[in-house]
């Protein structure tokens, strides 16, 4: 077991170098596919005709099944007409949604890179905790007011991003690794500048880049419409309510991302309930 003195001197260097990379403005994820990369600089792109996304992901089969489950998904597909074909699938869940997929297959790809063995069960833990709030963001997006659910989902899913680089650059300090509580801070601190960077060097929205690196800021007080970081907000505390007798606090309503979302203990049950079949499915979807 390392002493604090050793603890602190590995926490110094582990800053350093990461302040170092991020002066340099070029952060990527590490092992993060190429192909995905394309796809969802790709997909960003509103004017692109659906035949040359179909031809680009064609190349990657497992990419390919991950939009054809989304398609087929419960929250998509509520009337359960089975789409069979690629170019059906993309047509049903929209560019938004198949960039959501496409992060997902990519950090499904991540986990499974030689390079990061050992850290499986860390890498498990951040996507399923991602897929989660991206299922939950988009059932409450599409219950609230003024947000569009497709885009909350895709938020949702980039919440992982920071995380999981900061975990990369951590696993390099085994002193650190021993230490969960340590690493845990170290992520708490970093992740949302981390996920700034990488999200803004993909050219992702400003909106996205600010519910993906930092929705927590969403519990103070501002004038405006209800925008992505209310909904993460929003979906971050119904999803952490048990399934079965869930008991909202009554003074989470008096928040203001609540407030602007204009979700009431109604809604709220509602998402829990109604929606509880379409968070599985999405879920499942996103999830390997």
């Amino acid at each position: 077991m390392a002493n604090p003195l050793q603890i602190a001197e590995a926490s110094s260097q582990f800053t350093q170098q990461l302040t170092a990379e991020l002066a340099g403005n070029s952060l990527e994820l590490p092992s993060f596919p190429d192909i995905a990369l394309r796809v969802r600089k790709a997909l960003g792109n509103a004017d692109l005709a659906i035949d040359d996304v179909v031809r680009m992901v064609s190349a990657e089969p497992s990419l390919s099944v991950r939009l054809l489950q989304l398609a087929n998904s419960v929250a998509v597909n509520p009337a359960g007409q089975r789409v069979v074909s690629l170019r059906m699938a993309i047509a049903r869940i929209g560019f938004n949604l198949a960039r959501s997929a496409t992060i997902a297959f990519a950090m499904s790809q991540m986990r499974r890179a030689e390079a990061w063995q050992g850290l499986e069960k860390q890498f498990r833990a951040l996507w399923e905790d991602s897929a989660h709030l991206a299922a939950t963001s988009h059932a409450v997006g599409k219950r609230a007011r003024g947000v569009n659910a497709d885009l909350a989902l895709f938020a949702g899913m980039l919440h992982a991003v920071g995380k999981l680089f900061v975990l990369t650059r951590l696993s390099r300090f085994p002193v650190l690794m021993d230490n969960p509580a340590v690493c845990a801070d170290l992520e708490r601190i970093w992740h949302a500048q981390v996920a700034r960077s990488i999200l803004t060097r993909w050219e992702v929205g400003a909106d996205i880049v600010a519910a993906a690196a930092d929705f927590e800021s969403a519990a103070q007080p501002r004038a405006g419409q209800a925008d992505l970081r209310d909904v993460l907000f929003a979906a971050r505390y119904i999803g952490s309510l048990p399934q079965t007798a869930p008991a909202p606090d009554p003074e989470i309503f008096a928040k203001p991302p609540f407030q602007r979302l204009g979700l009431d203990p109604a809604l709220c049950g509602e998402v829990l309930g109604a929606s509880a079949t379409e968070i599985a499915s999405l879920r499942a979807a996103l999830l390997d």
